[in-house]
């Protein structure tokens, strides 16, 4: 069982990314709406690759594939927060991983079939932006038993911020 119902790749509330390109409801579709020239000019040319086109920068190569700082991960498109350092893991697999979104609704999926595989994309909920893909079952071990892979070019971590600490030594 799996945050989706079932099992993600049997679950048919995906649709077929190949064969459903019917845009969603104006009530659940994005709520950042941009034109091509717009995203293109606000991102650089391998955000958009990633962000707008569905690309997958290299393993490895990413800002966060391999960070532990304590914060908040946001879309870099929309500033939309999708996940937190407390979900993420090391899975070892070049991209950073979280088992959960920060929220239910932060995130959409679709059924994605391209490049001759069977997964389950992941994008963000306010700008459809893609972000990368979710894969259940893996055995990490993690709460969820998902691996949320998501490229690094498609989010931006907000630091925490360390806490104030008064005491002894301090003057007034």
């Amino acid at each position: 069982m799996s945050i989706f119902g079932n099992n993600i790749l049997g679950n048919s509330i995906f649709g077929n990314k190949a064969t459903d390109p019917a845009p969603e409801s104006p009530a659940t579709g994005p709520t950042v709406q941009k034109s091509d020239a717009e995203w293109r000019e606000e991102l650089t040319p391998e955000e958009y690759h990633v962000l707008r086109q569905s690309g997958t920068e290299r393993p490895f190569t990413g800002e966060y594939w391999d960070t532990h700082t304590a914060g908040v991960y946001q879309c870099r498109a929309c500033g939309t927060e999708l996940f937190t350092s407390n979900e993420k893991f090391d899975s070892h697999c070049g991209w950073p991983s979280f088992w959960a979104p920060l929220a239910e609704g932060t995130v959409r999926y679709i059924h994605d079939r391209t490049l001759g595989m069977d997964r389950v994309e992941v994008r963000c909920a306010t700008c459809d932006s893609h972000l990368g893909h979710v894969f259940d079952g893996e055995g990490y071990g993690t709460p969820t038993d998902q691996r949320y892979c998501i490229n690094s070019v498609s989010l931006k971590l907000v630091p925490q911020e360390k806490p104030q600490v008064s005491g002894a030594g301090t003057e007034a």
